[in-house]
């Protein structure tokens, strides 16, 4: 039985800290029948592009913020504005709204399908355990569910 060390001692070496999960060998996530297993090499391509991707999003989502603080702090100075520009700014505040959404939505996506590579889960479908498939998973690096339930769900909507 392994004994619990105090939160001063360094941890064994091999071992990750509590709350991080050891990256899957690359061989080890799902492929559909017939594809060849991810290399080193595909993974790690994979997991760099999505790191980039994260780190584009985060940017543009700062940006959004500070156009949006910079929109709000604009609109009480609307004193003698007509109603084209109160709709204008008002439109312009929607839209960098709905731009920082919808980027915050893709970061989340992002980051757990980071999450799910670590924990050597990336390519199998979340809603039937099916592989989705490497060439699927190589265009759509964010993809959750196999061709057959994503059309699944799509009909549903």
């Amino acid at each position: 039985m392994a004994t619990k060390k105090s939160s001063t001692e360094e941890p064994d070496a091999g071992t990750q800290p509590t709350g991080t999960m050891a990256p899957a060998p690359p061989g080890d996530l799902a492929v559909r029948a017939g594809e060849d297993p991810w290399t080193p090499e595909e993974v790690a391509e994979a997991r760099a592009g999505l790191t980039a991707e994260a780190d584009r999003l985060r940017e543009e989502i700062s940006a959004a913020e500070e156009a949006l603080t910079g929109l709000m702090r604009d609109s009480g100075d609307g004193a003698g504005d007509d109603q084209a520009d109160t709709g204008s700014k008002n439109a312009t505040r929607e839209h960098e709204m709905a731009l920082a959404t919808n980027n915050r939505e893709m970061l989340y996506q992002t980051e757990r399908a980071l999450r799910r590579i670590e924990a050597g889960t990336y390519g199998l479908c979340e809603n039937c355990g099916s592989p989705i498939g490497k060439a699927r998973m190589q265009v759509f690096p964010r993809a959750t569910l196999c061709v057959d339930c994503k059309q699944r769900q799509e009909r549903r909507f």
